[in-house]
This record gives C-alpha cells, structure tokens and sequence, in this order.
C-alpha cells in the first residue's frame, strides 16, 4: 500500500512514476476536418456528466495533431479492445498519419470523424471548449452519438504496459 512521502519534493518523475500506478482504458482518438485527419493514442479521457453527455479528452498542446483538433473541432474516441494493441502503438508514435489510418478499417461519424471498426465504445463529438493547463489542452466534448460493439475483454494500460480486463456480462 503506498504512503504518502510529504517530506520528499514532489519531482515531475515521482509523479510519473505514481501516474504509472493509474490503470486507464486506451483509445484512439480521431479527428477529421478542414484542418485535416488525425489520430492519437489516449488515456487521457473520461466521463465529465451525462446531461449533455461530455467527455474530456487531453491534448499535447506541442504535438504534431493538437492544432488538428482544436481546428476541427470534433473528435470521435475509439475504445480499444485487447486485438488493438499494435494500433495502439503505431497511433502512439510518430508515424505518418496516412500510414497510421491505413492499417485499420474506418468509418466517419456524423461530424465526419474517423469511427474505428471494432471498437469497443466509440464517441462522437463536438468540442466545446478547451482550456489549457501545463503541457496539455484539455477538450471538453459534447457527445452527439454513440456506438458499443459486443462485451469482451477491454485494453488498458498500466505499470508502463498493456494489459486486459474483462468487460464481459458476468
């Protein structure tokens, strides 16, 4: 069980470190628009309320598709199942967004952002608003429609790896 340690300085990589501990479901985070098409890797997202459904979803403000979601304002998240877990990795890193999208099968959600086949939620949505904090925005998104895919296993991520869960009907 951890303790705190309010003695010791809290350093950027003590945090990281702790932050590693937070198991989180990963998405595929898309977006389409005149802005262009762009994906990222996320565990950045959750649930802010349910009237009007919102998702918050965080950004870095410095990375090569942050101004494509600000700029399009719709986003669509992916949740991913177990099998995803090499699209993961390549929407994760710095490979081209061409090569990154062709790699899977897509559709295009009412807001025109990308829908990954075989998801296990998918989001779309508008951006609301963004606020930045540190390193990142933070999108705040309203919900206009959604899809889930049969119960099964859900991928997340923790301790600095994938692993699963089981999102199945017990």
């Amino acid at each position: 069980m951890a303790e705190l340690d309010e003695g010791a300085p809290l350093t950027k990589q003590r945090y990281r470190d702790a932050m590693a501990n937070l198991a989180a479901a990963v998405n595929i985070v898309t977006t389409d628009g005149p802005a262009g098409r762009a994906g990222f890797t996320a565990t950045a997202v959750c649930s802010v309320t349910d009237e009007p459904p919102t998702l918050l979803v965080c950004v870095r403000r410095d990375s090569s598709v942050g101004e494509a979601f600000r700029a399009n304002g719709v986003l669509c998240v992916n949740t991913l199942a177990p099998e995803h877990k090499t699209l993961s990795a390549l929407f994760g890193g710095k490979t081209p967004a061409d090569e990154r999208f062709a790699v899977a099968e897509w559709s295009r959600a009412s807001t025109g952002a990308p829908v990954l086949a075989g998801a296990l939620a998918s989001f779309d949505c508008r951006v609301s608003s963004a606020v930045e904090v540190g390193t990142h925005a933070v999108l705040f998104c309203e919900v206009v429609a959604v899809g889930d895919g049969a119960p099964t296993e859900g991928l997340v991520y923790v301790g600095r790896r994938y692993d699963t869960v089981c999102a199945c009907a017990s």
